[in-house]
């Protein structure tokens, strides 16, 4: 199911599945809506891959070529950065390990000390065709700034991160979330590129 189909020009095709590496529920829904019908067949796969500590381009490009060693075709995999502006880029893509450590109040008190309290959510998407190809990787940012949670906190870091219409993440309708977040300014990305790519 994995190979790729090649048409007569001898580019290659859309793989029938697509992987996308994650063990993420909630991640999977949003890749899915916001990539609707541009990818004809995704499937996922949750891997358990050592991250690199690096620069997001870094270890997203490190993660791609890992899981399609590991899955032996092609897959997509993401990094999801929280960038304090008052903090230099910090936690960026350790945000997960800080919101699992301090949750969503410590993710607050680390900006304590600062009157500023914008933030950048920054999706890194890498598309890897498979084992020794080279990744491919796409990017989207959001501005908005870090308040104290508001709204479900099932999903990461949503809760406190506020977008310019006063709601946080967590807060929106998740159709309009899907139009203005850093992960669907990614896919677009990754839809035009495989628009253009695979045909």
């Amino acid at each position: 199911m994995n190979k790729s189909i090649t048409h007569q020009s001898g580019l290659p095709t859309m793989p029938q599945t697509l992987i996308f590496v994650t063990g993420n529920a909630n991640k999977l829904a949003e890749v899915k809506a916001i990539l609707g019908d541009s990818v004809p067949s995704l499937d996922n796969k949750a891997l358990d891959l050592p991250e690199l500590q690096g620069t997001l381009e870094e270890i997203t490009l490190d993660k791609a070529r890992r899981a399609a060693e590991a899955i032996g075709g092609p897959v997509l995999v993401e990094d999801t950065c929280l960038c304090f502006n008052a903090l230099n880029g910090l936690p960026g893509p350790y945000v997960k390990w800080f919101l699992q450590s301090l949750g969503h109040e410590g993710l607050n008190n680390m900006l304590a000390a600062y009157e500023d309290k914008s933030a950048q959510a920054v999706c890194t998407f890498a598309y890897c065709a498979g084992p020794g190809q080279e990744a491919i990787l796409f990017e989207g940012r959001t501005d908005g700034k870090i308040v104290p949670a508001r709204g479900p906190a099932n999903f990461g870091w949503d809760a406190v991160f506020e977008y310019e219409t006063g709601q946080t993440y967590a807060e929106m309708d998740k159709s309009f979330k899907n139009q203005i977040s850093h992960r669907s300014k990614a896919l677009d990305k990754v839809k035009a590129w495989l628009a253009v790519n695979h045909k």
